[in-house]
């Protein structure tokens, strides 16, 4: 599974359970509205990008919602630690 693909299942995932809109999402996200479904579309981002959103998705994760399977879960600690 690529990177893009554990993104965008996880997005899908979190947009189904919370009823949040893919745009709202990607906004939060991505700082665009529209730059999921660019992705969705073959489009990129970088990797800082990829993993704010997953730490985000992390952060935020819904407790009663299993996380996707396949995707690994980032931990806040260890990113900010490999930030620094």
């Amino acid at each position: 599974m690529t990177l893009r693909d554990q993104l965008l299942l996880t997005s899908d995932a979190y947009c189904a359970y919370t009823g949040m809109s893919r745009s709202r999402l990607s906004t939060i996200l991505l700082s665009g509205g529209k730059r999921l479904e660019m992705i969705r579309a073959g489009g990129d981002i970088g990797t800082a990008r990829y993993e704010s959103a997953m730490l985000w998705f992390s952060e935020n994760w819904p407790t009663d919602l299993r996380w996707p399977e396949g995707v690994p879960r980032p931990v806040a600690d260890a990113c900010r630690e490999a930030a620094e």
